[in-house]
């Protein structure tokens, strides 16, 4: 579990690409770089990519216990997955696609067969003004990130999202805070842990404190919502510390000995490994909005905005004519149609899996033509 808590503290480092930027990050307080809007995804629109990254960082230790035996609650909370003590280079593959436009949701999977290790979910937020900031939720679609662990008999955690706000609207200077609570669960392990991201004062310097449990639950019956109302005897660790530097940990029986869980401070956002230009689709990301990058960076919003636009009215003259032809759109790379059986977790397609496989592998060929509705219909190549 703390490893689990290790990578959620991590995963908020920095924004990120148009597409991704709405993905696994839903609260958008990044640690690293300005809050910024990304591009309006279409209807069909993915980005994929991958990172290299050497596996320098240390398993998570625990201290020796005093009213409980360390050995009990090690394998609880501290072992998720196996580590290495060497600087292996370790690939993790990733793909999005835009799976809705109305609402706006896309589904993404992350991997990293090395470590056995998968994440998955859909991205859809809601946001809505307050006067004088903007309140980032959770959409109905999106019901957290599913991490799933292969060498651990399938154990799958579920992260919630918290509210985050976007204020500084009327000074100009935008800022991310986050005053909520999130929820980590395992039910095979029967371990639950509750994150509770504290709100600043008005005046000083924002702290971004967050405090938070780790304790046994019932998944049958879980009605453990505040950190507060966990039962002492089910408690096995407390986290405490500020998620823009330092998180620590400690066992219950001894509060004053706080272990580093994780130091955000000197951590950057690794290189995204993307297709090379003349390997991207029309639908992909980066070549989807080239254009209109190229004109914002050049500082020719007049001309970015007639682009985005066009892009916006070719969409709906897309639109129009599958609702003339009574064309169902469908995605290419992931099936989203039983989510009455396993909530919030996006299923692979064949295409989506080849083309995932092919990540593993550095090759980036996807084949593309268009169909008869004049839709791009993307099929693997082999």
């Amino acid at each position: 579990m703390l490893e689990v808590l290790r990578f959620w503290f991590t995963k908020d480092l920095v924004g990120l690409s148009p597409l991704l930027i709405r993905t696994m990050l839903i609260e958008k307080k990044y640690v690293k770089g300005k809050p910024c809007k990304p591009y309006n995804s279409v209807l069909g629109e993915f980005f994929r990519c991958n990172w290299e990254v050497k596996d320098t960082e240390a398993a998570v230790s625990l201290p020796a216990a005093k009213s409980a035996s360390r050995e009990s609650i090690a394998p609880s909370i501290a072992s998720t997955a196996a580590s290495t003590s060497s600087a292996e280079t370790v690939k993790i593959s990733y793909i999005t696609e835009q799976t809705s436009h109305h609402p706006p949701v896309s589904a993404f999977w992350v991997d990293c067969p090395q470590r056995g290790i998968t994440a998955r979910g859909f991205d859809q937020i809601s946001a809505k003004f307050t006067g004088t900031s903007v309140r980032i939720t959770p959409g109905q679609h999106n019901l957290g990130i599913f991490i799933t662990l292969a060498r651990r008999d399938n154990e799958e955690y579920r992260l919630t999202h918290p509210d985050a706000h976007l204020g500084g609207l009327l000074r100009g200077a935008l800022s991310v805070s986050v005053a909520d609570t999130c929820y980590v669960t395992c039910p095979r392990t029967k371990i639950k842990a509750i994150l509770q991201y504290l709100e600043d004062g008005w005046l000083g310097k924002a702290q971004h404190r967050v405090v938070g449990a780790v304790f046994r639950y019932d998944p049958d019956n879980d009605c453990v919502a505040r950190i507060k109302d966990i039962p002492a005897p089910h408690l096995l660790a407390e986290i405490s510390g500020s998620w823009h530097e330092r998180i620590y940990f400690n066992l219950p029986s001894n509060p004053k000995d706080k272990q580093l869980l994780i130091d955000v401070t000197p951590l950057f956002p690794a290189a995204k490994i993307t297709p090379p230009p003349e390997k991207q689709l029309a639908y992909e990301s980066r070549r989807l909005w080239a254009d209109i990058t190229a004109a914002i960076h050049a500082k020719q919003y007049s001309l970015a905005t007639r682009l985005k636009h066009e892009l916006e009215e070719s969409q709906r003259s897309k639109a129009a004519l599958r609702r003339e032809n009574k064309h169902e759109w469908t995605p290419r790379f992931f099936a989203v149609a039983d989510q009455h059986i396993q909530p919030g977790r996006p299923h692979l397609t064949d295409d989506g899996r080849k083309a995932l496989d092919n990540l593993h592998r550095d090759v980036f060929d996807l084949d593309e033509k268009l169909t008869s509705s004049g839709e791009f219909d993307y099929s693997t190549s082999s």
